[in-house]
C-alpha cells in the first residue's frame, strides 16, 4: 500500500479511535509504556500535539520548557477529564489538524521545534506518523503496554516513521554526530541505509524497521529486539544512546 505520511497518520488515527471505542473504563486507567502515564494520558498527549497545530492557545503555557517537561504539563492539565471526553477531543482535533497539515506540507519553510531542532514543514506529517506509530504500538500494546493486538506495522506506516527518524537523528543527537560515524542498516519493510555522523563509518547497526524505531526512541534494547551491532566499541556506545523524539 502506497501513501503519504498524512495517509499513515489517518490510518493510525482510525485504529486508535476504534481501539478507544472498545476499551473499558478500567482499561483506560491502566498504566501505559510511558512511565507515569495511563492509557488515557497517552491519548490526551496525542490530542495535545494536534492542538499545537490547530490552536496552541488551548494548551498550557510551556514556553521555554524542555520538550519532555512541556509534554508532562500538557498531560497533567487533562487528567480531570473523563476518557470519553478525551477520545472525543482527540477525534475532533485530529481531523482538523490533519487537514491543516496536508495543506501546509507542500511548503518547505522551517519550523522551529525547540530542543528537538528545526525542520522543513514538509517533514512535519512524518513526525506525527512517528509519534502515532510508537505511542500506539510500543506504549499502549504489549510487551511495554497493557493491551493486546496492535494494528499493523507495515511498510505503509514505517516509511514515514523512518523519514522522521532520518531527519531528526542528527539534530537531536548532535554531540554523537560530531563524535562518531555510523552505518544504520534497516531491513525488511521500508528498508534503507542511514548514515549518521561524518567520515567513514566505524560501526554498523543492523535491525528491522520496527525494531529500529523502538530502540532509537529508547523503547527497547538491542538484545530483545534482535539488533546486530559490529565495529568500534566506542562508536557502538554512542549508538546505543541515540534517541529520537
Amino acid at each position: 500500500m502506497q501513501g503519504t505520511a498524512i495517509d499513515a497518520v489517518r490510518a493510525d488515527r482510525a485504529a486508535l479511535l476504534e481501539l478507544g471505542a472498545r476499551l473499558s473504563p478500567a482499561e483506560w486507567r491502566l498504566e501505559s509504556g510511558c512511565q507515569g502515564w495511563s492509557v488515557q494520558d497517552v491519548v490526551a498527549h496525542m490530542a495535545n500535539l494536534f492542538w499545537a497545530v490547530v490552536d496552541p492557545s488551548r494548551l498550557p503555557a510551556t514556553e521555554g520548557m524542555p520538550t519532555e517537561q512541556a509534554q508532562e504539563v500538557g498531560v497533567a492539565a487533562r487528567r480531570t477529564s473523563g476518557h470519553a471526553e478525551i477520545l472525543a477531543d482527540y477525534e475532533q482535533v485530529s481531523s482538523a489538524a490533519l487537514d491543516k497539515l496536508a495543506e501546509l506540507a507542500v511548503h518547505d519553510f522551517q519550523v522551529p521545534l525547540g530542543d528537538l531542532g528545526s525542520y522543513p514543514m514538509s517533514i512535519l506529517p512524518s513526525a506525527y506518523s512517528f509519534d502515532h506509530y510508537l505511542h500506539i504500538r510500543a506504549d499502549l500494546f504489549m510487551p511495554r503496554g497493557p493491551l493486546e493486538g496492535p494494528p499493523p506495522a507495515d511498510e505503509f506506516r514505517l516509511t514515514s516513521v523512518l523519514d522522521w527518524i532520518e531527519a531528526a537523528l542528527p539534530q537531536q543527537n548532535q554531540s554523537a554526530a560530531d563524535a562518531v560515524s555510523l552505518r544504520l542498516e534497516i531491513t525488511g519493510p521500508a528498508a534503507r541505509t542511514i548514515s549518521f555522523g561524518t567520515g567513514q563509518p566505524t560501526a554498523t547497526i543492523t535491525s528491522a524497521a520496527d525494531a529500529f524505531a523502538r530502540w532509537v526512541s529508547q523503547r527497547g534494547g538491542w538484545t530483545e529486539l534482535g539488533v546486530q551491532a559490529t565495529g568500534d566499541s566506542a562508536a557502538l556506545g554512542y549508538a546505543g544512546k541515540l534517541k529520537v523524539f
